[in-house]
């Protein structure tokens, strides 16, 4: 699809002012985000995404559109397993619910260009290697299999120590022992200093660039239009913040949803490698899976991933004011 650069520079220029508002605005003083809060800027996040895909149905047409919301699901629900590290991660830093909100903007800030670079580097060898879908595939199925396979008492942990870029900053920078207010950076006798912050907004940018190497193939699987893969992306990236001040408390009740988010990640690499295992059996004549149907498989394993959590979670809370 011939894209041009000026829905590049409008679409990019109209995040940039979204961000300004909301940080410069809305986000003015530090405060703890509040669940209310939190469910109308959701609702804000993706109200705008959906409107952004019914300009993309008009302008471009019907199979560019479900592309793209189809590609803003799979983020969106991928995006989802960020918020248990985020989770984690706070809790592990004792990071104020005051300051949270500022360590996610510059973290998802830091997210965008990371994510663009990636998707420009995952354009251009899907152009000139037209091969390396069929890696993306099988790479994805593997994530998703291992991910299915992982044991849920298994929980994740933060290491920071262990982290190559806070290892880095110990060595070009000493760290304060103690938080400094919303501040990654201060003056001290003389000396630049680094605060916890910054070494958590770094844990931050390098757990969603780990995070990127599973979702970006994925959106590729559907799409290999790097405007419906980028803005896709960000789309849902942008809803990322507000998403977690609401799923933050109750994260742990949703216990089959990484269950789901394997099958759909299996489901996605078995797409991508369809056309090359099926022309093999069809003599050249590759199946290609629609989109329509992955959307439709998208939607409900997310659909039952989440209800059978919920009656997982009332039988529990059952059980538990029984006992």
């Amino acid at each position: 699809m011939d894209i041009s650069i000026w829905a590049w520079i409008g679409f990019l220029a109209v995040v940039l002012v979204l961000l300004a508002v909301d940080l410069g605005i809305f986000q003015r003083e530090a405060h703890a985000v509040s669940i209310k809060e939190a469910a109308i800027w959701t609702s804000v996040w993706i109200s705008l995404a959906l409107l952004f895909n019914l300009g993309i149905f008009f302008v471009l047409g019907p199979k560019p559109g479900l592309d793209f919301l189809t590609g803003y699901l799979i983020e969106y629900s991928l995006s989802v397993d960020n918020i248990f590290v985020f989770v984690l991660l706070f809790s592990y830093f004792r990071v104020p619910a005051i300051y949270q909100h500022r360590v996610l903007f510059w973290g998802i800030l830091g997210a965008l260009l990371m994510r663009g670079v990636m998707i420009l580097l995952g354009a251009v060898l899907i152009a000139r290697f037209g091969w390396i879908i069929y890696f993306f595939g099988a790479f994805l199925i593997f994530t998703g299999v291992r991910m299915g396979l992982s044991r849920d008492d298994d929980a994740e942990e933060i290491h920071p120590e262990g982290n190559p870029l806070v290892r880095l900053v110990r060595r070009i920078l000493p760290v304060t022992p103690e938080m400094h207010g919303n501040r990654f950076f201060i003056s001290e006798h003389g000396k630049f200093l680094a605060t916890p912050l910054l070494i958590v907004l770094l844990i931050v940018e390098s757990t969603d660039l780990i995070f990127a190497v599973d979702s970006i193939p994925a959106i590729f699987g559907i799409t290999q239009d790097p405007f419906i893969v980028f803005t896709s992306n960000i789309c849902a990236i942008l809803g990322l913040r507000s998403l977690y001040f609401l799923l933050a408390g109750v994260m742990r009740n949703f216990y089959y949803l990484k269950t789901g988010l394997s099958v759909i990640l299996t489901f996605i690499g078995v797409k991508m490698v369809t056309p090359l295992v099926s022309g093999w059996f069809l003599h050249g004549h590759g199946y290609h899976i629609p989109t329509s149907v992955s959307l439709g498989v998208i939607l409900i394993v997310l659909a039952v991933a989440v209800i059978a959590s919920v009656i997982r979670t009332r039988r529990m809370t059952t059980m538990h004011e029984g006992g």
